[in-house]
């Protein structure tokens, strides 16, 4: 398995985005997810889990342009 963390701790670089995928159930349906981690050049991280990395991308950039 792909990680994007060490010892429980993002290990995304400032202004770079990581991302992983996994499987898990949904009822009796398995799904795709993806892991996203984004670290902006100050040094916050924005994570989320989601089934698309697009998706991802989407809540990042609404993230980004709330904190403006």
């Amino acid at each position: 398995m792909n990680s994007i963390n060490k010892n429980g701790c993002s290990i995304c670089q400032p202004g770079k985005e990581n991302y992983t995928t996994y499987t898990t159930k949904l009822g009796r349906k398995r799904v795709r997810m993806y892991q996203y981690d984004y670290r902006t050049e100050s040094g916050e991280l924005f994570s989320c889990c989601v089934p698309t990395l697009e998706a991802c991308r989407e809540r990042r950039d609404k993230w980004l342009s709330s904190r403006q």
